[in-house]
C-alpha cells in the first residue's frame, strides 16, 4: 500500500516547510518500505531508521566498557531548605571519600530548567559488584544513615539510574574555573540504540572544537532507553557559538537528520557545578 511521505527541512530544534517541499510533497508517494534509491542511499531514507541486523551481543557490551558504572542522582529539593541541603550532601561526599567505595564526577544545581533540582555523578569501578559493595558498606554506616535521615527532611523527590559511558566519546576531564554545564537527556524509540551510537560516533567529532564534551552515558537500570550528552561551556553565549559552528560543518546536518527520527522524548536543563563538585 502506497504511503505518503511528509518531507520536511530541518534547522535546529525545528521542522520548518518551504513552499517549494510543499509543492513537492503534493506530488509524492512511495511505496513502504523501499525509501533508498537503487545503488545508493537515497534523500527520504534519511528520514527514516536504518535498520539494525540482529546480533547475539547486547548493546552494552557493543557501546561501552560495563567494568565502570556511573550512577546519576536527582533530587528535587524543598525551595526552602536548598542550601541546607547541600550542606549535607556535602558532609555525605566526605563519607563516602573515608569509606572508599565510590567517587563523585559532578554535582550540579539546575540552573535553567527544572527549579530546585540537584544532580550528582558518581563512578564506581569493578562493575555492578563495586555497586553492590559500595550500597552495603554505606547502608551499615552510621555517619551515612545519620546524614540520609536528615537529607530527607530537605527532599521533595529523589531518582536514580545505573549508566555506562559511551566508548567514543572523550575521557571523562575534571573542568577548572567558572563553568556551566548542559546535560541533553533523550529518550529514545526501544531498539534503536545501536543506530544512536553509530551515528554520534561520528556526530562526536564535530563538537571537539572547544573541547565541550564532558560525557555521554546511556541507562542500565532506571529509565530505560535514556540517553543523556553532558557539554561543558564558558558561558550562554560560548554555548550558542560553539553550537552554531557545528551546523556550519559538513556532515553535522547529516547526523542529525539520522538521528532525530530516533526520539521520543528530549530535554535540556543548564548546570551550574556544586562548590564541593570536584569538576567546575
Amino acid at each position: 500500500m502506497a504511503v505518503s511521505c511528509r518531507i520536511c527541512k530541518y534547522f535546529g530544534t525545528r521542522l520548518v516547510h518551504t513552499p517549494m517541499l510543499s509543492s513537492f510533497r503534493r506530488g509524492v508517494s512511495v511505496s513502504a518500505p523501499r525509501f533508498d534509491v537503487p545503488g545508493g542511499e537515497g534523500f527520504l531514507s534519511k528520514l527514516f531508521v536504518r535498520k539494525i541486523e540482529p546480533t547475539k551481543e547486547s548493546h552494552s557490551t557493543m557501546l561501552s566498557d560495563k567494568e565502570v558504572i556511573y550512577e546519576l542522582q536527582t533530587h528535587d529539593v524543598k525551595p526552602a531548605y536548598l542550601e541546607q541541603y547541600l550542606d549535607n550532601y556535602g558532609k555525605h561526599v566526605e563519607v563516602v571519600n573515608q569509606l572508599k567505595v565510590g567517587e563523585l564526577m559532578a554535582s550540579w544545581t539546575v540552573g535553567i530548567g527544572d527549579q530546585d533540582q540537584v544532580i550528582h555523578m558518581w563512578k564506581y569501578t569493578g562493575g555492578y559488584t563495586g555497586v553492590d559493595t559500595a550500597k552495603l558498606t554505606m547502608k551499615e554506616n552510621p555517619d551515612h544513615k545519620r546524614l540520609l535521615d536528615e537529607r530527607l527532611h530537605y527532599v521533595r523527590r529523589r531518582h536514580n539510574q545505573f549508566l555506562l559511558t559511551f566508548s567514543y566519546w572523550p575521557q571523562i576531564a575534571k573542568r577548572d574555573g567558572n563553568n556551566i554545564y548542559e546535560i541533553r537527556s533523550y529518550i529514545l524509540k526501544p531498539g534503536t540504540m545501536i543506530e544512536w551510537g553509530n551515528n554520534w560516533a561520528r556526530a562526536i567529532n564535530f563538537r571537539q572544537h572547544n573541547e565541550e564534551a564532558f560525557t555521554g552515558l546511556f541507562s542500565q537500570i532506571g529509565r530505560l532507553y535514556n540517553v543523556h550528552h553532558i557539554w561543558c561551556y564558558k558561558d550562554l553565549q560560548t554555548r550558542k557559538i560553539t553550537r552554531e559552528a557545528a551546523w556550519r560543518k559538513p556532515g553535522w546536518d547529516e547526523c542529525v537528520a539520522y538521528t532525530v527520527p530516533l526520539i521520543r522524548e528530549m530535554d535540556s536543563r543548564i548546570l551550574i557545578p556544586n562548590k564541593f563538585s570536584p569538576t567546575q
